[in-house]
């Protein structure tokens, strides 16, 4: 039986009865929703305020989270530095608990596969177990303890943690250890404390040093050797200063057997009168010379100054054209916070500004490497250019000019930050405003001067502003601006050479890596520090347009007080630098400071090159050698020879 409701529902739904037509002819309006009111009131707009309380607390949540993280990676980076530095442990760049648990089980003598399968290679002895391979535990038990004082014993373990210096970190992990069953009375009766268990480290080291330690380069791969010739041979008109000079230098370097010369080509040279007018005559006889001696040619464009640290004249200037528009607008000129200009390289702020005569930064420079391209179009075709080099900033390196001697810099002040020019301030300005902090739109107030040490400054010491919202905005943007100012040009360096190998050279700037801000690196346009890795945004730029990274690599060993008071780390540089290059699969290659090197020198700069035990077999694809003149300096020529051919795996001894 149906309802009274139902009925009446029925009918007025009935398409036959006048009601629904009524209906569907004048709709009736929605009823509002009554807004509540009183105690529902209430309850409603606790529940608005407590949603809005909860989002704001989530988002302080995120915000501690993200502090503590930060922390946390701030304290494994120091650590894993430590094992880097202080025990050699070779760690990736971007190392996890894998790897320091790998590198530790390797460390004590154990197996650890790819796949992370770990086992001992040789069981030990049931009487003494293999000494790299012993456990905190065993070095710590009742026999050692009966053996030797506990001070003796706690001594002893810290001077097993020492690895000798001379042994890369490549090499660490390749390095095996003989079963002490066969090394056991050459130990104990060396040892000064004569038993089993509690052995000198130094007397074990050395033994590794005089057997698995050998200088042995024979069989090791061939690095191609080429040297740098002297930047005056070509003067300011383009016109080759001395070739017979030349050629008596050439006959010396091809007695060296190495694979070919490095020549400089200056922009300030080649276009230094007139806009778009190039001269290359000079280096069309300099080519020449060298074609006839058989040998490969790299050639760096070179579009910096040459000679201005050392005085206020510089040997090679940028193009005389270039100077005067700097006169009118010398903006256009890198610049530090006292408002000093810096002339050695264009600011990469003008790249995309037409202040040249109509052309842009860029432009300018893609316009002289096609005008080579086009001038030398025949020995690229004959295979005699084997590389270019393209200059990227000061010194022809990748990096702002931060340590101007000009200036005052003197080695191992921080540098200063060059971002000062009206472009680059338009710049930062912009990426303040798109960051929502107009206010962020200034360089850093207290951050030294170029000869202040880190500690000294409020932004670079320990826990400083480098560190925090603004700072890491900043830096962002400035080394944001020096990866930018790369991928542009490279853009257009792949388009003038095409097939032809590029190069980049990237600076090693050492001093202060042992800090944790790594001042001089931010200052140079690397956002390295301890916490963060700054080389691998730049490298992803370098391996999109296939070049070649080219690392300035340090050959000469420094004081213990030269160390010590500017915090140096050259090896642990080099080592993150190369491992983070070949970890994106690029190529690296080497070029040496501008100093003469010794024998153990030389020997350094072969184990930097080519990777001792390396599982990969990584190694430089060449190597270049600068010095002012082979035949005006000092040179060794034993020495070089030794040097050449151990890069070469010719020699057995260095």
């Amino acid at each position: 039986m149906k309802s009274v409701n139902d009925d009446a529902s029925t009918q007025d739904l009935d398409p036959q009865s006048d009601h629904s037509s009524d209906y569907l002819a004048h709709p009736q309006p929605h009823p509002q929703p009554r807004r509540p009111r009183g105690f529902a009131a209430a309850a409603a707009a606790a529940t608005t305020n407590s949603a809005g309380k909860g989002k704001k607390e989530r988002e302080k949540e995120k915000e501690r989270t993200k502090l503590r993280e930060r922390h946390r990676r701030a304290i494994t980076s120091r650590m894993l530095a430590g094992l880097r530095q202080y025990g050699n442990f070779p760690l990736p760049a971007r190392a996890d608990m894998n790897d320091v648990l790998a590198a530790l089980a390797r460390e004590a003598g154990w197996v650890v596969d790819a796949d992370g399968t770990t086992y001992r290679q040789c069981p030990p002895p049931s009487h003494m177990g293999s000494f790299a391979a012993r456990s905190v535990e065993s070095q710590l038990s009742g026999g050692s303890l009966r053996n030797c004082s506990v001070k003796e014993t706690i001594e002893n373990q810290t001077s097993v943690l020492r690895i000798d210096e001379c042994l890369s970190p490549a090499s660490i992990d390749s390095v095996v250890i003989a079963e002490r069953d066969s090394k056991t009375e050459k130990y104990t009766n060396a040892s000064p404390i004569n038993t089993v268990d509690c052995l000198e480290a130094d007397q074990l080291m050395q033994d590794i040093h005089s057997g698995v330690h050998e200088n042995n380069f024979t069989g090791t791969p061939y690095v191609p050797v080429y040297v740098k010739l002297p930047a005056g041979i070509i003067n300011k008109f383009c016109q080759l200063i001395d070739p017979e000079g030349i050629k008596q230098e050439l006959i010396h370097i091809k007695s060296l057997n190495v694979d070919g010369v490095v020549v400089d080509c200056w922009w300030g040279i080649v276009e230094g009168w007139s806009s778009q007018k190039y001269v290359w005559s000079g280096y069309r006889e300099l080519f020449n010379i060298i074609r006839e001696f058989k040998l490969k040619l790299q050639v760096v464009m070179a579009f910096h100054e040459c000679g201005g640290n050392d005085s206020s004249d510089a040997l090679i200037s940028l193009p005389q054209w270039v100077l005067d528009i700097g006169k009118d607008n010398q903006d256009i000129f890198f610049t530090d916070r006292e408002g000093r200009r810096n002339t050695e390289c264009l600011s990469w702020g003008i790249d995309k500004e037409r202040v040249l005569k109509g052309r842009t930064g860029i432009e300018v420079y893609f316009d002289m490497m096609r005008s080579f391209r086009t001038e030398f179009d025949d020995l690229f075709a004959e295979g005699l250019i084997s590389a270019v080099e393209v200059g990227l900033g000061a010194s022809g390196e990748l990096k702002y000019p931060s340590f101007s001697e000009r200036m005052g810099w003197r080695y191992p002040g921080i540098g200063e930050f060059q971002c000062y020019d009206k472009y680059l301030q338009h710049s930062l300005r912009r990426a303040a405003k798109l960051r929502g902090h107009s206010f962020w739109a200034r360089g850093p107030d207290n951050a030294g001067h170029y000869n202040s040490m880190p500690h000294e400054t409020g932004f670079f010491c320990e826990r400083g502003d480098y560190d925090n919202y603004y700072g890491r905005f900043f830096l962002h943007w400035y080394s944001q601006t020096l990866i930018d100012h790369a991928d542009n040009v490279l853009s257009l360096a792949t388009l003038a050479f095409e097939e032809t190998k590029i190069t980049v050279k990237v600076p090693a700037v050492y001093w202060w890596y042992k800090t944790p801000s790594h001042a001089a690196e931010l200052t140079a346009g690397y956002h390295n520090p301890t916490n963060q890795d700054g080389y691998s945004p730049v490298f992803e730029v370098l391996r999109k347009h296939a070049v070649t990274m080219k690392f300035v690599c340090l050959g000469f060993h420094l004081s213990s007080q030269e160390a010590n008071e500017s915090l140096i780390d050259p090896e642990g540089l080099s080592w993150q630098v190369l491992n983070s290059a070949w970890d994106r699969g690029l190529m690296a290659a080497g070029e040496n400071a501008l100093l003469c090197y010794d024998r153990e020198g030389y020997k350094k700069l072969v184990e930097i090159a080519k990777p001792r035990n390396d599982p990969d077999r990584r190694h430089f694809s060449f190597f270049v050698y600068q010095q002012p003149s082979l035949l005006q300096t000092n040179v060794c020529w034993s020495e070089l020879d030794f040097f050449v051919k151990c890069m070469h795996g010719e020699m057995t001894d260095l």
